[in-house]
């Protein structure tokens, strides 16, 4: 998740203020003793120490926060752009939702033969549309792909605006739902019942991606998908004592308590020939959460997603996949979605206790920062090494492909890290690693580096030109009571829309005479241009004046978009998907690039290198 969302919350009546006090005085008590129950310290890595290290493993690759968002539902107040202004990011260019998920697919394609982490965050607004996509891409992969939910796994934007809160307080929490309703379908009715509706909670989304396990072609001996609804514990163990997932168990929680499901993974990493060990990573769930965590951080105003978390119950599980490990005499390696300094402080209490279990150095990788960093955590006098890698929704767009060796003599693990992609070396800086993504992909693509370059700071500079004020937004906030502020909030999500079809009129412009797949996209009903290009610009230049016409033109808008944009999803094309990954990676550059360093705190080419953005081993011992 990038920090950012900001969090409201209107109680719907004086009766929730009074029912909600008492909660709120006892979380805030569990809150303090929370966080005077563990304190670690942080820093950056000493100096490399020299030695004599064998390999352990073949390499791996980790990704992160590729945030598939929807574009195409209801307009949220929480995703306007007016708030990009003020709090990055809250929109990020209109190249990211309709080519984005070809990074994911570019990084899958180049390691053919190398397993995949996925560290979480697969999901922006947790939409059933948007996993729909995603699972489409990873059901292309050679290799096998694990999956670390993240905080966006499961909940609207990561946070909890309009989900358990309000299953909770309010019956009629709508928003989600409309969010997600991709081309702005016509049904409006709300689904709070479990297993309905376009919103993805976090019981159904870990459901999904155990029943993508079960289902050929990478079928699981023994794995059986779960009951879509209600709860439900889930262990298995697979026979093959090579597989890459070779243990999880889940704990699926039905109805308004669905944010304290979880899953716990053990992931067998490839051995290097020769390796005098087997290492194990132990893929924890940090996205568990329950309604006291929701009620304590709307008391200091923040989103519940920011901190990561794990509960007791999953804290046993991870104790008994430790005990297990180390029966075998593995190696233990440890993951999650949110890195060590963002875990509240009673988790990271459980999880050191858990750690203190382990007789060698430890290791962390994580994700959700958006950055990409080294760190060394003091855990009592013990050393943890944090790997956490940047995203591949923001720039840096960047993953890793890591490995680990051992030096037995003087007890340390030696974690090798490329960071890529690369052109043959690791990229030093910021422009080597634009240069790695955009020339191999701008010249399969055919198209000038140059004009896709001009193409895309002009997307990204019309997006940001057209944001609203603060005074803007406030005044979207009463589109529930006022027509005024309805149709000042769906004039803002026109502009969105608007600079995706450009993107579109852009993409035929460029390869319509080249790729010939192209020509078999056609419009939906709503057009009277059956050219793609032509609705495109058709739909750009109208003009509505009521807020019914701004509404109905939203939605063709909307609808057009989703509609075209499935049909190219369909294609698979060489140029056409380097086409997308060159304008994705330009556009993502171009975003960080046009937005003020102190709105993208760590993230500056600057304080990336500061923490170990562009390094790529670094070792760790008992001390």
């Amino acid at each position: 998740m990038k920090k950012g969302r900001i969090f409201i919350r209107v109680f719907g009546s004086q009766g929730n203020r009074i029912r909600s006090f008492l909660t709120q005085m006892i979380t805030f008590f569990l809150g303090l003793a929370a966080i005077s129950g563990c304190t670690t310290t942080s820093g950056r890595l000493p100096k490399d120490l020299p030695g004599e290290y064998v390999a352990l493993t073949r390499p791996i690759i980790l990704v992160g926060d590729n945030q598939e968002h929807e574009s195409t539902g209801f307009p949220l107040h929480q995703n306007d752009g007016a708030v990009d202004a003020y709090v990055e990011v809250a929109q990020r260019p209109p190249e990211q939702p309709l080519f984005g998920r070809n990074i994911l697919h570019w990084v899958i394609d180049h390691h053919p033969d190398t397993p995949m982490l996925h560290l979480g965050d697969m999901l922006d607004m947790s939409c059933l549309s948007e996993e729909k996509r995603l699972l489409k891409v990873l059901s292309k992969a050679k290799q096998p792909v694990a999956i670390v939910p993240g905080n966006h796994d499961g909940l609207l934007f990561g946070i909890f605006n309009r989900d358990i809160v309000s299953d909770y307080l309010n019956a009629d929490g709508l928003e989600w739902q409309r969010g997600c309703r991709h081309g702005a379908e016509d049904d409006d009715s709300p689904h709070h019942k479990e297993g309905r509706g376009p919103g993805l909670n976090k019981r159904q989304f870990i459901g999904s991606y155990i029943e993508f396990l079960a289902s050929a072609p990478r079928r699981r001996p023994g794995l059986k998908p779960p009951r879509e609804t209600g709860s439900q514990r889930i262990e298995y163990s697979n026979p093959n004592p090579e597989a890459f997932i070779e243990r999880l168990e889940a704990n699926l929680v039905g109805g308004r308590d669905y944010a304290q499901s979880f899953i716990v993974q053990k992931l067998r990493l490839p051995a290097a020939p020769g390796a005098p060990r087997r290492v194990t990573i132990i893929a924890i769930d940090t996205a568990q959460l329950n309604v006291f965590i929701g009620y304590f951080n709307m008391l200091w105003g923040k989103s519940p997603g920011d901190l990561g978390r794990v509960l007791s119950d999953q804290a046993k599980v991870i104790t008994k996949f430790v005990e297990d490990a180390k029966k075998a005499g593995e190696m233990i390696i440890f993951a999650g979605h949110h890195s060590w300094g963002q875990l509240d402080p009673g988790s990271r209490w459980r999880l050191q206790l858990i750690m203190g279990r382990v007789e060698h150095p430890l290791v962390y990788l994580s994700a959700h920062t958006h950055e990409g960093s080294w760190q060394i955590h003091r855990l009592g006098d013990r050393s943890l090494l944090d790997l956490n890698v940047s995203s591949l929704s923001d720039w840096p767009l960047a993953y890793r492909r890591v490995s680990f060796a051992y030096d037995q003599r003087a007890d340390r693990i030696k974690v090798f890290a490329d960071l890529l992609p690369s052109q043959g070396s690791p990229p030093k800086n910021d422009a080597e690693l634009l240069e790695a993504w955009t020339r191999p992909s701008c010249a399969q693509a055919g198209v000038s580096i140059e004009k896709i370059a001009k193409e895309d700071l002009a997307a990204v500079k019309a997006q940001k030109e057209s944001r609203g004020s603060l005074v803007d937004w406030l005044f979207e906030g009463l589109a529930e009571y006022s027509d005024a502020g309805k149709r000042k909030l769906y004039q803002s999500a026109h502009h969105y829309l608007d600079g995706m079809l450009q993107i579109i009129i852009e993409l035929y412009d460029d390869l319509g005479g080249q790729v010939q797949s192209l020509s078999r996209v056609h419009s939906p009903a709503l057009c009277a241009e059956e050219n793609v290009r032509d609705c495109a610009s058709t739909l750009r230049s109208a003009e509505y004046d009521t807020l019914e016409s701004t509404i109905e033109t939203f939605r063709k808008k909307a609808a057009f978009v989703d509609f075209v944009g499935e049909q190219l999803e369909e294609i698979s094309d060489p140029r056409l998907e380097a086409y997308m990954v060159c304008r994705t990676a330009f556009a993502a550059k171009d975003d960080h690039d046009l937005t003020p360093e102190g709105k993208q705190p760590g993230t500056s080419e600057r304080k990336r290198r500061e923490k170990g953005f562009f390094q790529v081993e670094a070792t760790v011992g008992m001390d």
